[in-house]
């Protein structure tokens, strides 16, 4: 539960490894285990610094999406790794812009409200504003959408492409308040930037 992993943070670092490993499936013609890269070894380091666990996760974050093409694969790839790798988180994932308001995609956490129009609540904000919003007390945020009852504060960050097309927002929950400051706008505004050049950008051809 979410109470429980804000008991317990386990920072963790990654170390890029060329290894295939077994998904468990097969392939239905030949009858052989189907098998992938495994791009990273997890390990944890209490003592990094958050500087260098983002640093790290953005390269990870890389690694993990410059190489594949479909776009909901990497969002949820994505999602989960900032989710598993940061401490003291309930929710991490997409909402893409449909043209009209913004779509819950990919995440890591509770079920989610499906659709939020622009302006509205944190993420709506940024779609609107493209800035990023970081909400050190969810409460006192006029309009708060309250997904999941558990979450404290907020960190928001809007995506948008090289051309000023707005692709959605990368949303980042915490049950802990005041969770998020200054370098973890930094780091995260860092990890949206691969996802738009690489995942973005290669799923649009």
């Amino acid at each position: 539960t979410p109470t429980n992993r804000a008991e317990s943070p386990q920072p963790v670092r990654c170390t890029p490894r060329a290894l295939a490993v077994d998904c468990g499936t097969r392939n239905a013609h030949f009858h052989t285990p189907y098998r992938f890269p495994a791009m990273f070894t997890l390990s944890n380091d209490p003592t990094a610094s958050k500087a260098d666990q983002y640093a790290t996760l953005v390269e990870q974050a890389r690694a993990l999406v410059e190489s594949e093409r479909d776009l909901t694969a990497n969002a949820a790839n994505f999602s989960a790794l900032v989710y598993h790798s940061l401490d003291r988180l309930n929710w991490a994932g997409f909402y893409f812009f449909d043209g009209t308001e913004l779509v819950v995609g990919p995440f890591q956490g509770k079920p989610a409200c499906v659709r939020i129009a622009l302006g509205k609540g944190v993420c709506g904000t940024a779609a609107q504003t493209r800035e990023t919003q970081v909400v050190r007390d969810v409460h006192d945020f006029p309009g708060h959408i309250a997904c999941d009852a558990a979450s404290e504060s907020e960190i928001v960050v809007p995506l948008v492409a090289a051309d000023g097309t707005l692709i959605g927002v990368w949303d980042v929950d915490s049950p802990v308040a005041a969770r998020f400051d200054d370098e973890d706008r930094q780091g995260m505004e860092a990890l949206c930037r691969v996802f738009v050049e690489h995942a973005w950008q290669k799923a649009r051809g």
